[in-house]
């Protein structure tokens, strides 16, 4: 198969890989979706994607492995890496491996298609002591407790002692697309 438009995403989360999946084939991508390394390494027995999404912490692994298989099968493939706990030390070693960019949830399509473009990194890019925000803090906090009670709103609204109903809203404005 041509991988003009063919994305492989590798996502152990099932919901938020059908939404990633749903938004990049409304951009005219071919997406087929893997959950691990196993079913990365069957797919590309018989596709050769030329991008590629793949999520730092997987069920037992490390994304960091599935993109040094993904660079391995095709050096040139653009690989974005996805994670909602991200360091500087994966970062560094993702690079290293062969991604083309490094994302902390949460991120959208528009964010990764960005990535995709910016492949080839840019000296210019101006030095900032931006700290991070309240609001990016507290998205954070929510997205790690919806990841902790796969994605059950109502106990995450629990477990960060806020009222279902306000959760909803909060998340209703920060949709993934």
């Amino acid at each position: 198969m041509s991988n003009d438009r063919l994305l492989v995403i590798v996502e152990d989360d099932t919901a938020f890989a059908r939404t990633l999946k749903r938004s990049f084939e409304r951009r005219d991508y071919t997406v087929v979706l893997a959950a691990g390394i196993e079913e990365l390494g069957d797919i590309l027995k018989t596709q050769s994607p030329g991008y590629a999404v793949v999520d730092l912490k997987l069920a037992g692994a490390s994304g960091l492995a599935c993109v040094e298989v993904l660079h391995a099968h095709d050096p040139a493939m653009l690989i974005v890496v996805l994670t909602g706990f991200a360091s500087i030390a994966t970062a560094v070693e993702a690079i290293k491996l062969g991604a083309c960019h490094y994302l902390a949830k949460p991120s959208n399509t528009d964010d990764i298609e960005a990535a995709f473009s910016k492949a080839a990194g840019d000296a210019g890019v101006a030095l900032t002591a931006r700290p991070t925000s309240i609001k990016t803090l507290e998205w954070e906090r929510i997205h790690q407790t919806l990841l902790e009670t796969d994605f059950n709103i109502s106990e995450t609204a629990r477990r960060l002692g806020m009222h279902r109903r306000t959760l909803a809203r909060k998340l209703e404005k920060r949709r993934v697309n």
